[in-house]
């Protein structure tokens, strides 16, 4: 797959970029979620100079290739309404950072297996007043949560079959996977286990000439247990 493709607009201002991206997705932010957003792309581009969070380093980049990549699946988040959701691999918070501030009344976890991104999101957490979010330095095989996830999320994890295979003992009853894609993974969904329903979610990414979709993933009720 060839490189996503941002379409330049001359001298870049981040502040009008996500104005325009909000309207575009028809998203309602306040005031203060806006300054969350801005306040954590600056975070993130100021860390990333010492902890690699991510390949790319300028804010322009950071803004149309991850920012508005992360927004854009945040309109169908919101109509599915999870409870809470735990975004697995968050890495640098994208997009478990950018769902925290756009779904203020969701129970949000983090798991990263990396100390020093976990050190970046708990930090994050505090500055922008997240008290909704845990973060888990763990491997998610690992991860033990009594009550299980509504929306279990991925962008960079792993590929489909193993996602399910990782985080199935995290999923409460009636939830569901969400996994951010470029194309349409038809091999991974291919080797799903039988028992999982696949929708698959186009996603427009304003200003990215470059193909992105949601895959939800949900256990059929009847053999839900027999998922492995």
């Amino acid at each position: 797959m060839s490189a996503p493709q941002a379409k330049a607009t001359g001298a870049f201002s981040i502040e009008a970029f996500l104005q325009r991206t909000l309207r575009a997705l028809d998203l309602d932010f306040s005031a203060r979620q806006e300054q969350q957003l801005l306040d954590y792309t600056a975070l993130l581009q100021r860390w990333n100079r010492v902890f690699n969070l991510t390949a790319v380093r300028d804010l322009e980049g950071i803004a149309r290739l991850h920012l508005a990549d992360c927004l854009a699946a945040l309109p169908a988040l919101q109509r599915a309404a999870p409870g809470r959701i735990l975004d697995v691999g968050s890495g640098g918070g994208l997009p478990g950072i950018v769902l925290a501030i756009g779904l203020p009344d969701t129970d949000i976890h983090l798991v990263d297996t990396v100390q020093k991104k976990c050190a970046f999101l708990q930090q994050t957490c505090g500055s922008l007043g997240l008290r909704h979010v845990t973060v888990h330095h763990a491997r998610v095989e690992a991860l033990q949560d009594a009550t299980g996830f509504d929306c279990i999320t991925s962008r960079a994890f792993s590929d489909l079959p193993l996602l399910v295979k990782s985080t199935r003992h995290l999923l409460a009853a009636g939830g569901q996977w969400c996994a951010m894609k470029a194309q349409i993974p038809e091999h991974e969904i291919a080797a799903l286990p039988a028992a999982i329903t696949t929708r698959i979610e186009a996603l427009q990414v304003p200003g990215l000439d470059a193909a992105r979709c949601l895959v939800w993933l949900q256990p059929q009720t009847s053999t839900a247990e027999t998922v492995a």
